[in-house]
């Protein structure tokens, strides 16, 4: 019982000396914007895709969850950007922009791929899972946060969510 006690006492300590995580924590929260370079040497913000609804893959080359899901991407980037979607990767790991480029390549990447950096990882609350998702809406904001790798399924279902809640919202202000 004191072992107990004691264990709860120095969780509740712990969690006290845990400086919170900033970024999007929640639904609704508008994402962080930054400014990335692209493998193309091209700066993109994320704002540059306001009005798409917008899947923010962190990854890294060294992941193995990250290699069974870039396949999906490519594929359901094909299927789903007609309807709005695109799919923004951000390697979050230390090898160079030619080796990250030859490893889209080899992966067949066809969406935007970024050089990440630690600060845009810590302005989405710390990326510390790879991969790591982020589901946003066409205005810009978190709908979803996912860790580690999910099954193809539960990512289309996520993808069909933003891609229709957005195609609602857009026909509601046309009218």
């Amino acid at each position: 019982m004191v072992v107990s006690l004691m264990l709860v006492i120095g969780m509740n300590l712990a969690r006290k000396r845990t400086p919170p995580l900033e970024g999007p924590q929640g639904r609704g929260e508008v994402a962080p914007d930054f400014a990335l370079q692209s493998l193309d040497g091209k700066t993109v913000h994320l704002s540059d895709f306001r009005g798409k609804a917008v899947l923010l893959n962190f990854w890294a080359t060294w992941c193995a969850p990250c290699k069974i899901e870039m396949p999906w991407f490519v594929e359901l980037q094909k299927e789903y950007g007609p309807q709005g979607l695109q799919i923004v990767g951000v390697a979050m790991d230390d090898a160079s922009p030619t080796d990250i480029a030859d490893f889209a390549k080899e992966m067949s990447v066809n969406y935007p791929v970024l050089i990440g950096k630690e600060s845009v990882g810590d302005a989405y609350g710390g990326v510390q899972f790879l991969p790591e998702t982020f589901y946003i809406d066409r205005n810009g904001r978190v709908v979803s946060r996912a860790f580690g790798l999910k099954g193809r399924g539960e990512i289309e279902d996520d993808i069909k969510k933003i891609v229709a809640s957005n195609l609602v919202q857009a026909q509601k202000q046309v009218r």
